[in-house]
């Protein structure tokens, strides 16, 4: 099967609104290459009762399965996360996703090994990667998702228990907002 390069795709994008502000999703025919949290407002208050919405704001005439995929995958994330484990994942058509670097490999075992609701350390990552010295590259990897929530990079934190910078830095608050979405509706 011949690898298509990401700049011979003809990428569409759906918007979506969600607790966390504006999603944006990418995607082409073989997959999703890259979803975008805009941060254009503060994450919605959590109340336990009620479900949280994830809409679709705006979208082309014509989306590509695997974008579709993608949405109903968040919609379903935010509303009643602890579904997300048996929805099929779209497919990922983003460089960084592909191969077999580091990256790719710290990336791929985060979404295959830690499961909604758990949270897993950098340096623990980086073992179970197959590099127990590359802590600090397992947070480059992290910093490197295109595909966030879908490969739930908010869920690795330092060994100390602190949960650490995410979207470098700038999404911390969202960060926090993912883990309690998580951990709310895993007990509830």
């Amino acid at each position: 099967m011949k690898k298509q390069r990401e700049s011979q795709c003809t990428q569409k994008t759906i918007s979506l609104l969600s607790p966390l502000g504006t999603i944006q999703v990418s995607g082409c025919e073989n997959g999703v290459h890259t979803i975008q949290i805009l941060m254009d407002v503060a994450p919605a208050e959590r109340s336990g009762e009620a479900p949280l919405s994830c809409v679709v704001n705006d979208s082309p005439a014509e989306t590509s399965p695997e974008l579709q995929r993608c949405v109903e995958w968040l919609q379903a994330y935010f509303s009643e996360p602890q579904t997300t484990g048996s929805l099929p994942l779209p497919a990922f058509h983003h460089p960084a996703l592909q191969g077999d670097a580091f990256t790719s490999r710290a990336l791929q075992v985060l979404l295959k090994d830690v499961k909604f609701g758990e949270t897993v350390s950098y340096k623990r990552l980086a073992e179970m990667a197959g590099n127990p010295r590359a802590a600090r590259a397992v947070g480059g990897a992290m910093r490197r998702n295109p595909v966030p929530l879908l490969i739930p990079c908010h869920r690795v934190i330092s060994s100390s228990g602190q949960s650490g910078p995410y979207m470098s830095g700038k999404g911390d608050h969202l960060k926090q907002w993912l883990l309690t979405h998580e951990r709310q509706r895993r007990e509830g």
